[in-house]
């Protein structure tokens, strides 16, 4: 297979729009989580400490946070179905771009600086127009062929048609 087809496999399923989420930001991850037949929406909330891939379709953060003295990490697939929405909350000055070091820090050496941002310009995702579109390859038209149905299927549908009178 060529690198054009499996890129254009890959960009087939990308979300359309997403949050530009970086190291340092405190973000609110919702997302869905399937329980018996039913599904539920989580909130997790943290530290980005680590941003993976971020141009390609298997893009990818670690957000990091401390419950009850514990150190807690998930890992997303920002393009994933079942992420449901990203919100970042705060963002921070950082030198980095894996802040791994955190892990070691606990009280205020795990603090960072805030900085400044438009939050309500970061989170306003708008969905992107799509400017290349993929070639369509022409489809042939299909002469119509007559369908029989086999014995069975037609007792079936005369006992539907009795029952229904």
């Amino acid at each position: 297979m060529s690198f054009s087809i499996l890129k254009q496999i890959g960009d087939a399923q990308k979300k359309k729009s997403v949050v530009d989420v970086r190291s340092g930001d405190t973000v609110k991850v919702t997302q869905k989580i399937k329980e018996g037949g039913k599904f539920r929406l989580q909130v997790f909330e943290g530290v980005v400490i680590r941003v993976d891939r971020k141009e390609s379709h298997t893009a990818r953060i670690v957000v990091r946070k401390v419950t009850s003295g514990v150190g807690v990490e998930k890992s997303y697939l920002i393009h994933s179905p079942l992420v449901e929405k990203i919100e970042v909350t705060k963002r921070s000055k950082v030198r980095r771009n894996n802040l791994s070091y955190l892990r070691e820090r606990s009280g205020k050496s795990a603090r960072l600086s805030a900085k400044d941002f438009d939050r309500a310009a970061v989170n306003d995702v708008k969905v992107k127009e799509e400017v290349e579109e993929a070639p369509v390859e022409e489809v042939k038209e299909v002469e119509e062929v007559e369908v029989v149905e086999t014995p069975a299927e037609e007792k079936a549908e005369e006992k539907t048609e009795e029952k229904a009178e």
